[in-house]
């Protein structure tokens, strides 16, 4: 699939929130509705993103046990060790590998290949991509 996806939008009011622009947080609990449950998706990669970029930050809430992204943005490098230890696991290998075993649980490769008539292997080829790619830009906004 050459098509090219991106989350720009997504990672731009991550990017505003982290600056403290006031209501932005409302904006980003609409774009994370929004990819939840509008099927507007435009393609298997595009759908997966958008499920992964919900699950993800859903996972940054439960590692720092914080649902305030600007505080969690100004978490010192102490702070990011102390929860590293707790939750035994740093938190990009901690995001990544929740997506990826939340798409093996969920056998979201068989319901994307149902739903977009693409093989299941062409589907896995791209989950462990897809999830760094989306916890490498969670990760640059922590930063």
């Amino acid at each position: 699939m050459s098509e090219s996806i991106e989350f720009s939008e997504f990672f731009r009011i991550l990017g505003e929130i982290k600056d403290g622009k006031e209501g932005k947080d409302k904006l980003l609990n609409e774009k994370i509705k929004e990819y939840k449950n509008e099927d507007n998706s435009k393609s298997y990669l595009d759908e997966l993103g958008k499920s992964f970029i919900c699950l993800g930050v859903k996972e940054l809430y439960e590692f720092t046990g914080n649902k305030d992204l600007n505080n969690i943005s100004k978490l010192d490098k102490d702070q990011w060790d102390e929860l590293a230890e707790k939750n035994e696991e740093n938190l990009p290998q901690y995001l990544a590998n929740a997506m990826i075993d939340n798409a093996k649980e969920n056998k979201t490769p068989q319901k994307l290949s149902e739903k977009w008539k693409v093989r299941p292997r062409e589907i896995n080829k791209h989950i462990r991509p897809m999830a760094q790619y989306i916890t490498e830009g969670i990760i640059e906004f922590l930063e």
